[in-house]
């Protein structure tokens, strides 16, 4: 499970796949639910991909939040 903050290596995205090979943060308050299919909210993958939403298992989380 992904908290806000948390730092993740994006190991695939269906959303874009551009996304995949960085990381990025998520910014999730809560689970996610119904509205984005399951998909957690992930940010600054990079300059010119905006955020992403990325299943549990596309994740791996590198560090904790700050």
């Amino acid at each position: 499970m992904f908290q806000a903050g948390d730092i993740v290596h994006i190991v695939a995205c269906e959303d874009d796949p551009r996304a995949v090979g960085r990381r990025g943060r998520v910014i999730d308050e809560v689970p996610p639910g119904p509205l984005t299919e399951g998909r957690w909210t992930v940010h600054g993958a990079g300059l010119l991909i905006g955020p992403l939403l990325c299943h549990t298992h596309e994740l791996r989380k590198v560090s904790a939040r700050r």
